[in-house]
């Protein structure tokens, strides 16, 4: 079974689109807010959205639909 993580930020509006297209393609991802851990913030900052897929991150900042669907596939959804 793959593993979809988002890591967000609240107030993102970039952030919001992303976990709109995995509440439709991929409804198990998990999204992890990077502002509730000084760790994360220090990792991600201000590169939210930040999608990985498997332990790898595949996408950062915007992404389309389309992006999306590629890698989910890429991963054998």
């Amino acid at each position: 079974m793959r593993s979809v993580l988002l890591y967000s930020r609240s107030g993102c509006h970039l952030c919001e689109e992303a976990e709109d297209l995995l509440a439709h393609h991929a409804p198990d991802a998990v999204v992890i807010f990077v502002g509730s851990d000084d760790a994360l913030v220090r990792r991600y900052g201000l590169r939210v959205p930040v999608l990985v897929i498997d332990g790898r991150e595949v996408a950062e900042g915007r992404f389309t639909e389309e992006e999306l669907i590629r890698a989910l596939d890429a991963a054998g959804s």
